[in-house]
């Protein structure tokens, strides 16, 4: 019976050139793959502050440490390659930050569940305009690689995301501070402002790829 024969190795040349000129890395590729990750997370937030439902919240814990996985092994990417296609400070950015609002994620649904408070409309309406901020934000680090100029619409779209946010948290708070139950509002307002958080670091990622488009265009 015979055996398959192993691949031949490396010759010396080819592994003396790959130590010079290292194979280049698809950063865009590991971008949109964060990206995907983050508005995976946006939407199981949608459903949990629809829902109030534990194992949603669980789910979202767990895509916490599935980001994790691919912030370190994107920024150790980037910090053993030897050249990259964009400003290294940028990917950079845009890796920390696409954590961040995943973080904010599941800081929020955590701390809901150790503060024993449900979702409100408020929430809803914040996670709501998170998720359509990081399906911009997911669409726009897509087009990098190839339709670059158009990149640009989706960054302001995410931007416009923020910006509804901020507004939806104003209201909030405005609503909130009413009556004399105050331990009950400084619970929600942690929960607001959380949310207000993760819009906050997905605004960063929208002004990092607009900064991308800038150079590339």
């Amino acid at each position: 019976m015979s055996e398959t024969a192993a691949p031949p190795a490396p010759s010396i040349f080819r592994r003396l050139l790959e130590r010079v000129f290292p194979r280049s890395v698809d950063f865009f590729a590991l971008l949109v793959e964060q990206c995907e990750q983050v508005a995976h997370t946006a939407g199981l937030q949608v459903e949990f502050m629809e829902t109030g439902d534990p194992a949603t919240g669980q789910l979202i814990r767990q895509d916490e440490h599935d980001a994790d996985r691919i912030k370190i092994r994107n920024l150790h990417t980037l910090n053993e390659a030897f050249a990259t296609p964009i400003d290294r400070e940028d990917i950079y950015r845009a890796i920390v930050d696409l954590d961040e609002i995943v973080n904010y994620c599941k800081t929020t649904v955590s701390e809901m569940d150790v503060l024993g408070l449900s979702p409100d409309k408020h929430c809803l309406e914040m996670a709501m305009h998170i998720k359509l901020g990081t399906d911009a934000l997911a669409a726009g680090y897509a087009k990098l690689g190839s339709r670059p100029r158009e990149a640009a619409a989706d960054a302001d779209a995410a931007r416009k995301a923020e910006r509804r946010v901020e507004k939806a948290y104003r209201r909030a708070i405005a609503g909130l501070f009413q009556g004399d139950d105050y331990i009950h509002m400084f619970k929600r307002r942690e929960i607001y402002r959380h949310l207000s958080n993760a819009a906050d670091r997905m605004a960063n990622c929208a002004n990092t790829l607009h900064d991308i488009v800038v150079k590339m265009c």
